[in-house]
């Protein structure tokens, strides 16, 4: 049967907006990224929700059928912790590091992981050091860098669009003494390919062996490719790896912010002090009931995949490659600027990725419901011609 999306404005999400405006929330630059196709301010802060509410929305890699039942009903019962400090918080951190099998101590949570992100950054790109990583990347680790008075040094994709591991290591162990940290996006956004696990071993294995690796996982569950594999494992091996996690994508938490870092303790202690823990209590109890619904979660990622394949097999056939994805989104080459595109879309109603330089003729498109997915193809047969 196939999924619809649970949120009902008339329940539930009218006093989510207003407690998780109580409790310190904050959108991630990612989340609102999608802009009108010019450099405006972002559609979701220009006018009401019931405008946000009729767009098809494709541009930030969302779960579109929102938490499932029993995510809903922790987060609704939590709703009584909303005014106070010192609440119980479900054991939102022991669920995790059972989940893992790992220690309570190698776990540290975070509004997002997009917090998780800019706390490595700001905890070993400190005294100018620089974070390795391919562009097109997430920008949220160059960006925050950035911020800091740091740098990046950016490695080309390859040819096929997967990350240069060899040019990784060469980079790191080149300008070993000046790099912080290095940034593996896998599956990598925006081009949803993997690093396969002989891939990351062999990354791992070619730099020296105290530098650390943040391995960003935010889309690890949509993956069916067997070449690939979760890296905590090598937290358990005790290397200098953080994977991050995020409840953002298959647990449909977006608007809730709850991330996560799996690894070793010595590498927490040096991050926990730059962590702000503004997390609200409703998402923790919600969080703990997502980790348990792995049916919900197996049902989201079926039906994803099969929308995913059917639009990328459509796209082809109009004549427009698809880099193959393992992900909730793809990118579709259009042999244009995607800039006015992406305004020409939102003018038929759907919200499509920003661009992502140097890839300005790749398309990128979250798969969105059914629905979504149909007024989508349709939008893209009256912008671009067949070929």
């Amino acid at each position: 049967m196939p999924l619809k999306p649970r949120v009902s404005r008339r329940t539930f999400v009218g006093g989510i907006a207003t407690v998780v405006g109580y409790l310190g929330v904050k959108p991630d630059t990612e989340l609102w990224a999608q802009r009108a196709g010019t450099g405006t301010a972002p559609l979701a802060l220009q006018g009401g929700g019931d405008e946000y509410d009729a767009m098809a929305k494709l541009a930030n890699n969302e779960n579109p059928y929102g938490p499932p039942e029993s995510v809903m009903k922790a987060m609704t019962q939590a709703f009584k912790y909303a005014n106070r400090y010192g609440y119980p918080d479900g054991g939102i951190v022991s669920e995790i590091a059972r989940h893992h099998g790992v220690k309570q101590e190698n776990v540290m949570i975070g509004a997002g992981s997009g917090e998780i992100l800019d706390v490595v950054g700001t905890t070993f790109l400190q005294d100018g050091k620089k974070v390795v990583g391919v562009e097109p990347s997430y920008t949220s680790v160059y960006q925050h860098a950035t911020s800091i008075r740091a740098d990046a040094i950016r490695i080309p994709l390859l040819e096929d669009y997967t990350q240069d591991i060899p040019a990784i290591i060469k980079a790191t162990r080149t300008h070993y003494r000046d790099v912080g940290f290095v940034y593996l996006c896998n599956p990598n956004n925006p081009t949803a390919r993997i690093v396969t696990s002989r891939e990351v071993r062999q990354l791992l294995d070619g730099i020296p062996e105290d530098m650390p690796v943040l391995i960003d996982e935010a889309y690890h569950h949509f993956v069916d490719d067997p070449s690939y594999s979760t890296s905590i494992p090598y937290v358990l091996e005790g290397r200098p790896v953080i994977v991050a996690r995020t409840f953002s994508k298959i647990a449909a938490l977006a608007g809730m912010r709850l991330g996560y870092a799996v690894a070793p303790r010595e590498l927490l202690q040096q991050m926990r002090p730059y962590s702000t823990g503004t997390i609200n209590a409703l998402v923790k109890w919600g969080g703990v009931a997502a980790l348990r619904d792995t049916e919900s979660q197996a049902q989201v990622k079926r039906i994803t995949i099969d929308l995913r394949n059917k639009a990328t097999t459509e796209l082809e056939a109009l004549g427009y490659p698809v880099i193959p994805s393992q992900t909730n989104f793809f990118m579709v080459a259009i042999r244009r600027e995607v800039q006015p595109v992406i305004a020409e879309f939102r003018k038929k109603g759907v919200l499509v990725g920003r661009p992502f330089p140097p890839m300005t003729q790749h398309l990128r498109v979250s798969v969105g419901t059914a629905d979504e997915m149909r007024r989508f193809m349709s939008a893209f047969r009256e912008i671009l011609p067949a070929t």
